[in-house]
């Protein structure tokens, strides 16, 4: 608790509630614009957050401004660069209840039509990440001229017989079943591409932070101080997973090696003076990482909220 006692002595560090972003605005690094795009978020129990107390959840929670249950945010975002436009993320489709599935309203919102889009880059296979890929009643892509990029391993893992016998039969279903069902028809009309590291588009670096799932990936945007780390599920609860990084979600893959990337990522981000977005901080998910006692806590930035 001695963690948790200082962080109530130093509350104006944590994060902006959700309720006070009225809006947000487009972030610019060099020639490339990120827009934040909201899919809706999701109220999962307590239980979903691994080796820590709900007692203390509900403190952080309180401590961040928030009341239980631990809300978290869906958000995917579009990279404009120039004429091309590209995605990271496609929200969960029509197949995580009705507080999701908004995503198309928001690429309309922000004047993009879904044929336009070149590129998609998946940061993971999961339902509230790659549901938005296609049409469950037609199983035809949603975005037709878009081509899929994901991690080697990420494709490889969801295609595996294998590891999906060894999963358990819900894993199996919602999982394994829905994730090929939203590839395949990327993959059948040759429009999946996997990558390793490195660059892979102008100016867009993919950067692995495997655990949450095998193939979990950050992508910054841009170089240096100023550029964007969009960064996934690398946090899943900002008011709990910051302060404590190693408490781990009940979706993880590998909880070892997702925490270890979340630090490894955490501290990639502070050294290197890094802006992050992220899919389940509080929209629009963009901020500063500072270091707080022996965790670290959310700087939303002032500039993008109107109060």
């Amino acid at each position: 608790m001695d963690t948790i006692d200082a962080l109530h002595k130093s509350p104006a560090k944590l994060a902006v509630p959700m309720d006070a972003l009225a809006f947000s605005f487009d972030r610019k690094v060099g020639d490339m614009t990120i827009t934040p795009l909201t899919d809706g978020y999701l109220d999962p129990d307590f239980k979903f957050l691994r080796d820590i107390p709900d007692e203390n959840v509900q403190l952080l929670l309180k401590l961040g401004h928030r009341d239980g249950p631990p809300r978290a945010s869906v958000n995917a975002y579009a990279v404009r660069a120039g004429e091309r436009i590209f995605l990271i993320d496609t929200g969960s489709g029509n197949t995580m209840g009705p507080t999701c599935g908004r995503l198309f309203e928001s690429l309309e919102a922000a004047g993009i039509a879904p044929a336009d889009v070149e590129a998609i880059m998946l940061t993971h296979v999961h339902p509230d990440h790659s549901n938005g890929l296609i049409d469950l009643a037609t199983n035809t892509r949603l975005f037709p001229n878009a081509e899929i990029l994901l991690h080697e391993k990420e494709l490889a893992h969801w295609f595996d017989d294998d590891e999906m016998a060894a999963a358990d039969e819900r894993a199996q279903h919602r999982y394994f079943e829905m994730g090929r069902r939203q590839l395949t028809p990327y993959v059948e009309a040759g429009r999946v591409r996997t990558f390793n590291e490195g660059e892979i588009l102008p100016g867009i670096l993919a950067v692995p932070c495997h655990g949450h799932t095998p193939g979990h990936t950050a992508y910054q945007i841009g170089t240096g101080p100023g550029a964007i780390l969009v960064w996934g599920d690398t946090v899943h609860v900002q008011e709990v997973q910051l302060p404590f990084p190693d408490v781990t979600v009940i979706f993880d893959w590998n909880p070892v090696d997702a925490a270890t990337s979340r630090r490894r990522i955490i501290e990639k981000v502070v050294a290197e003076g890094l802006t992050v977005a992220g899919a389940h901080l509080h929209f629009p998910g963009f901020g500063n990482i500072a270091r707080n006692g022996p965790g670290y806590a959310l700087v939303q930035q002032p500039e993008l909220l109107k109060m």
